[in-house]
């Protein structure tokens, strides 16, 4: 069974990104970011807005995958643009987590089911 690994990236939006035009943006994702996760097709990514609930973090990126070599190289990618360089984003923390990981656990223990 391929383990699989999430990361959730709680992102605080800076102002030079808030400053960008919605068309800026989008731009911005479709030049920069689409690109870099086709090199990557190991690892899914998927954002969630938050800033209307919580005062913590204004984003929070969802990484997926089951290469946690692909996600490094992902991470250091995005580093090497205006996503955290300018930076339009910045990291306020990274939760990994493994879903269901007592799963594997009770396999590896013989436990049964109740």
């Amino acid at each position: 069974m391929s383990r699989r690994y999430t990361f959730f990236m709680l992102l605080q939006s800076a102002p030079a990104w808030l400053r960008l035009t919605r068309e800026d943006r989008q731009r911005f994702q479709a030049t920069h970011i689409a690109p870099l996760l086709a090199g990557y097709p190991a690892v899914t990514l998927r954002f969630y807005d938050t800033e209307a609930f919580s005062g913590r973090c204004s984003d929070v990126a969802v990484f997926e995958t089951a290469d946690l070599r692909a996600y490094t190289f992902l991470i250091d990618g995005l580093r090497d643009t205006a996503f955290f360089s300018e930076p339009y984003f910045e990291v306020v923390d990274i939760i990994p987590a493994v879903e269901d990981g007592y799963v594997e656990y009770d396999r590896a223990h013989n436990v049964r089911a109740a």
